[in-house]
């Protein structure tokens, strides 16, 4: 079996991609300071720093944080929703059964 995959946080990838945007070091220098695969390094910053979209600034939440909050809402809403519905079926149950 190959390696397990790294994951890398995204206040990690965004400073990846600012000391290159930002500071104007080349993307294969940052990439082997930090330890990873320049391709990885040129994909963050097609998807941070492409299509005109602009870093976050310090304190501001990135696009890959946002996305990552909307699917653990999801999976929250999902995990509720189940409970509820689990438990309108038990409400459901016991007022049947004290008639």
């Amino acid at each position: 079996m190959g390696k397990p995959r790294r994951k890398y946080t995204n206040e990690f990838k965004v400073d990846a991609v600012r000391q290159v945007v930002e500071q104007g070091r080349s993307v294969v220098e940052v990439a082997s300071s930090l330890g990873i695969h320049e391709n990885l390094l040129h994909g963050w910053k097609r998807k941070l720093a492409g299509n005109g979209a602009v870093l976050p600034k310090e304190g501001e939440q990135s696009i890959l944080d946002l996305e990552q909050e909307v699917r653990e809402l999801r999976k929250e809403l999902a995990k509720v929703k189940m409970d509820r519905e689990i438990l309108k079926k038990a409400a459901a149950y016991f007022a049947n059964e004290e008639n």
